[in-house]
Formats: structure tokens, sequence, C-alpha cells
């Protein structure tokens, strides 16, 4: 495998801007095939617009975003992404079934697949005995819940969470962070947002944010390493310019 076929997503020299307001600065990273690359940063640093560029749900002002070869946005790699975005977009008056049999159609799944697919995803967000229940008797957490697991539903190559355990009990947390370390060793390509620390932990390797510029990118180890950080908190601050 050449080095072009070991990288999942390019951006190159990305700028997004917002009327006068630049949301990105000339952007540039690669992500590995199979890896999690987390996203750091606080409100507001860009991460959720560069996330959009990578799904191809944006397009920016300058440079190119590419995803496994194919230059964004492209309508035909919609089947390969699953996105989850920071706000919930579910059909309140339907059953949480309901919003997954629609949605598992529109990604092409039918029939026991579809039924399978349901089952496995319900079960890993701990939702299975809630399944039939409106969507508007769910809490916020339990709707972040429904969310992934539609993300997951049809089994894409890249999986683009956007604060994906925001408001969701620790327990259940680390059992959904198992599952994605678990959807990368299968071949899944992960990017998460966040900006709780001990989850970029868990990343492979981390782009850190702040004020729409990339300001360090490496290993959560390497970057604790570079910086004489014991955290990765003190690691961002150090990249960000503020003293330890």
């Amino acid at each position: 495998m050449d080095q072009s076929e070991r990288i999942a997503i390019d951006v190159q020299e990305v700028s997004r801007s917002f009327g006068k307001k630049e949301a990105l600065h000339r952007i540039g990273l690669q992500v590995r095939r199979h890896e999690i690359f987390g996203l750091l940063g606080p409100s507001g640093s860009g991460k959720t617009t560069l996330i959009k560029l990578m799904a191809g749900i944006d397009e920016a002002n300058e440079g190119v975003v590419t995803l496994l070869g194919r230059r964004l946005p492209h309508l035909s790699m919609m089947g390969r992404i699953g996105y989850m975005a920071q706000s919930d977009a579910l059909y309140a008056e339907l059953s949480a079934k309901e919003n997954l049999v629609f949605f598992g159609k529109l990604f092409g799944l039918q029939g026991n697949r579809l039924n399978t697919r349901i089952q496995q995803t319900m079960t890993l967000v701990g939702l299975t005995e809630d399944m039939n229940k409106p969507v508007t008797s769910y809490s916020g957490g339990m709707k972040r819940r429904l969310s992934l697991a539609i993300a997951l539903l049809h089994e894409p190559e890249v999986l683009i969470l956007d604060e994906p355990t925001v408001g969701i009990d620790p327990v259940l947390r680390q059992s959904i962070w198992n599952e994605l370390h678990a959807l990368s060793r299968q071949g899944t390509t992960l990017i998460v947002t966040t900006h709780v620390m001990d989850e970029a932990d868990k990343c492979h390797r981390l782009g850190m944010i702040r004020d729409g510029r990339l300001i360090a990118v490496g290993s959560p180890e390497a970057l604790k390493q570079k910086t004489d950080s014991s955290t990765i908190e003190q690691a961002f601050l150090y990249y960000g310019g503020v003293s330890k």
C-alpha cells in the first residue's frame, strides 16, 4: 500500500469564512486509514466547521479536502461516510425504531440486514428497551445515543462524530469508546471532536485547534512528551501560548 492509499482524509491548506469572519485558516492535516483521529479544542475553535468539510456537507473557500481518494464535496461519497452532528437530526414524532428504519433505507439497507443492524446498534448504545418509544419522550442523552446508532447503522468506512458523548453517563461513555476502538481495529476510520481531555487521550492522534488554526498534531503521548507535560490539557495550553 503506497502513501496515498494509507491516507483516508487529506486536508490541504483549507480556509473557510462566513462573511467577514474566518472560521478556519489554512488547515492542513492527514487522517490515516483505520485510526481514531481526535480534534481537540474549545467551543468556537472551528472543530465543527472542519468536520463538515471532511464530511462533504460544506465546501471550503480555499484549499482541497479529499476523502478516500475523491475530492469533496461529492454525492457519491455519502454512502461511505457516517456523520453524527452536534445537534440531533431526528424525527421527534416517530419512534426510535422508525427513525432507524427510515435512515437505514436511505443508506440502502433492507430486510434482515436492516433489522440486524438496528438490533446491533441499539444494543451498543443501550436503547433496546426504548426502541419503540417516540423520540419526543427521549432525554437529551438518549437522543445523542440514538444519533450515534444511526451514524453506525450502514457500517461506513469513515465515521465522523461531533461531540458524540455529550450528555452520556460515564459507564456508557466508556462502552462507546470501547466500541470505537473495536471499529478502528476492524478497519473503520474515525474522526471525533471533543473538548474533554480524557477522551482526547483515547485517540490514536490528535489535531489541536484554537481560533480556527491548527496548532499541533501528533499522538497524545508525543504531544505530552514534546511539551514536557503530564496531561493533554497542559500540552494544549503550551501549544496555545499559555504557560503551564
